[in-house]
Formats: structure tokens, sequence, C-alpha cells
């Protein structure tokens, strides 16, 4: 299959782009189709879910969503910790600094969850999800940067606990969401892998 790219014009440049493209690519059944589309650019990001496997505890960052403006239950979302790749960085390295920044914790080891698009029919973000194994003895407060508008305020759970919000949709964003459901599957791995370390 073959695409061609036949002109890109800028829409907007300010801490998002949005560029607008018009494309001709082949169709399944033969043939091919011109279509112009709009293309949201917000940068790469990395979301690390931190877990503390030796207490069985999973440690959430709750903040203000612009996204969420319109959300019957409100802006304020619980997530994981997130950050936006800067040139240069690599995932490790913005999963470190965004531990400290939004969440005040160091991460001893890291495990990569999952590479994927957040949202490819119209945005080229591509999320580098990570999980971060932690001690949540001290995981608590309000994090995050005062001259990056941030107002970050963490919670420790049981893993149950998280596990029961989780099935009564009261985290609605996807990437924890992603998060979550990649822990139930390895969680148990990893409170052994702990053990024997």
């Amino acid at each position: 299959m073959k695409w061609t790219l036949i002109n890109r014009k800028s829409l907007f440049s300010g801490f998002f782009k949005v560029d607008q493209c018009r494309v001709r690519h082949d169709l399944f059944n033969g043939g091919e189709i011109e279509i112009q589309r709009e293309l949201f650019h917000r940068g790469d990001a990395v979301a690390v879910l931190l877990y503390d496997p030796a207490r069985d505890r999973v440690v959430m960052v709750e903040q203000f969503r612009i996204g969420a403006l319109d959300d019957e239950q409100g802006p304020w979302l619980l997530e994981i910790v997130a950050g936006i790749v800067e040139e240069g960085e690599s995932p490790k390295d913005v999963a470190r600094r965004e531990c400290r920044e939004e969440a005040g914790l160091d991460v001893h080891a890291f495990e990569t969850i999952h590479t994927f698009y957040s949202s490819p029919g119209g945005c080229s973000e591509k999320i580098f999800l990570l999980c971060g194994l932690v001690n949540s003895d001290h995981a608590e407060g309000i994090h995050g940067l005062a001259d990056e508008g941030e107002d970050i305020k963490v919670s420790v759970f049981e893993y149950h606990e998280v596990m029961d919000l989780l099935g009564a949709d009261q985290i609605s964003s996807a990437i924890p969401i992603i998060a979550l459901q990649w822990l139930q599957i390895n969680r148990e791995r990893l409170r052994i892998e702990s053990f024997v370390m």
C-alpha cells in the first residue's frame, strides 16, 4: 500500500499545533483516494503506572483536565504520572523527571507496558506507557510545577481499592485504564519478582 502527502499547511501553532494535510493513498480494493484531514500535534508523551509490589499498592495522581471540562463528575481526573517528551529526552528520562515532579517519587525500576497512538484518527501523539516500581510509604501530598500551572494531588490505593474504582467507572482517562488492565495481568509476576530481588 502506498500513500503520498500532497500538501501540508499550518493552521495553528501555539502550545499545540494543527496542520491541514491533503493525502492520496491506495484503497484496499484497488485504486486510490485523495482526502483532506486536520492533524493535531501535541508531542509524544510518557505515562507511568506507579506500583509498589511489596505492599501491593498503586500510586495515582489527580489533577484538573481541560478536556474534561464538560464531564458530569467534574474536570478533576484520577490518572497516572505523565509528561511530554522534550527534544533529546528518552522515554525513561521523561519518566524519571515526571515521577519526581508529579509524585515526589524515585523509581527503583521501569518496565515497558506498551507504546501506542492515543487517537490516530486525527492526532500524532504517541504514548510510551511504563510501569515504575516504587516504595509507596511516603507517597502523598500536592506536587507539580507552579510555573506550568500544575496542582497535582498524590494518593495511594491498595490494589483492590484502585480496581474497585476502575470497575465503578471512577477512572475515565484511557491511559490509566490501559495501565491498570496491564497490572491485572502482570501483578502476581511483579510481586513474585519483587520478593526474589
